[in-house]
């Protein structure tokens, strides 16, 4: 069966509750079980803490542009920067200085992501963020990282897109928009051989296709992180990795942060962009959802968007956007003022903030 038809499979078990839908079943169980237990026996259990990047960014420019945007990040160990020791490494800190610097309007980050977190914890997520003390408006923008945890502890699929889309519903009833970087590619981890290198590859593209669907659906938009940001990680995984060979380093995070960056400002509008024009000479199209699920997940950096000007639904458009590098140094020099984040003071391991812009 194509991805396609199994993605909406799983979508639809889903939306109507159902925790069906197994990952694998029978000798294939056995199998994988065995395989991951070798492959985590090479991988070192990391006893870190993530660094805190909670604060703003681009403090100098609110004189000139108005009030910062509010970022939030969701999800499990990816999304909270689980693997590098400086906040301005974080996924969350590179997208706020980076959509600080297009947008020339500061960005309030708020990270209440959890390392090895699977897609039920979401709940609790969003609920520390749209119960955060009023009249403190909802974040205006929200990126989901999410999914990995959930294959390797045997989520069925169809009960992880579940959560997942509970989380994106109340988070656009609140008034947020979604962004979600689909479930990486577990065959991609240096530790993990073959057959179960397959078997992973094959699950995680079903996860994340079926992410897709129920993301776009909702309103939401999506960036598949497949094999960890595609040919860099496969070309260099000793330098996209952190030490335990599982988590991105500080060079994979700026790869991935690259690569959700112009979905993150064309959500609010501040990407430069014709809106839905479509790209042919980048491959870009108008597919039914699924197939546009599929072909995502099956190309890493690939962002899927409802087609709002399709006369049928769903349909959604298939857009392959130019990245901005990415460096750990723009983020250091727009951080300012953390303390204004509730509840942070200055980030694990930074300076405190100077005066200077």
């Amino acid at each position: 069966m194509s991805t396609a038809r199994v993605a909406r499979r799983i979508a639809t078990a889903a939306a109507y509750g159902s925790g069906g839908l197994g990952i694998l079943g029978g000798v294939a169980v056995g199998l994988l079980l065995t395989e991951m237990q070798l492959a985590r026996r090479q991988i070192p259990v990391s006893t870190d803490e993530p660094p805190v990047a909670d604060g703003l960014y681009g403090a100098a420019l609110a004189a000139r542009h108005g009030p910062p945007w509010r970022l939030a990040f969701l999800g499990d160990s990816t999304a909270a920067g689980l693997g590098v020791h400086r906040a301005a490494q974080t996924p969350g800190a590179l997208l706020a200085s980076g959509l600080a610097a297009v947008s020339e309007r500061p960005v309030l980050l708020r990270n209440v992501a959890l390392s090895g977190a699977q897609s039920d914890d979401l709940e609790r997520q969003v609920s520390m963020l749209l119960a955060e003390p009023r009249p403190a408006p909802a974040p205006d923008i929200c990126v989901i990282m999410i999914g990995a945890n959930d294959i390797t502890g045997r989520v069925p699929m169809a009960r992880s897109v579940q959560y997942l889309s509970e989380a994106v519903a109340r988070l656009r009833t609140a008034g947020c928009l979604v962004v979600v970087g689909t479930c990486p590619d577990l065959g991609s981890v240096e530790p993990v051989v073959q057959p179960l290198r397959w078997i992973a590859r094959r699950l995680s593209r079903q996860l994340a296709a079926a992410q897709t669907i129920a993301v776009v659906e909702l309103g939401g938009r999506t960036v598949s992180l497949g094999d960890l940001l595609g040919p860099e990680f496969a070309a260099n995984p000793r330098e996209m990795f952190g030490p335990d060979r599982y988590h991105p380093s500080a060079e994979g995070y700026a790869t991935a942060a690259m690569a959700i960056l112009p979905t993150l400002c064309a959500a609010l509008g501040v990407w430069p962009e014709d809106g839905e024009r479509v790209d042919t000479s980048r491959r870009e199209s108008i597919l039914p959802v699924e197939d546009a699920a599929a072909a995502a997940a099956a190309e890493s950096g690939t962002e899927v968007t409802a087609a709002t000007a399709a006369r049928r639904a769903p349909w959604a458009l298939l857009k392959h956007r130019r990245r901005r590098r990415l460096t750990e140094e723009e983020p250091e020099q727009a951080l300012r003022h953390p303390e204004a984040a509730a509840g942070t003071g200055p980030p694990s391991g930074e300076p405190a903030p100077g005066p200077h812009g």
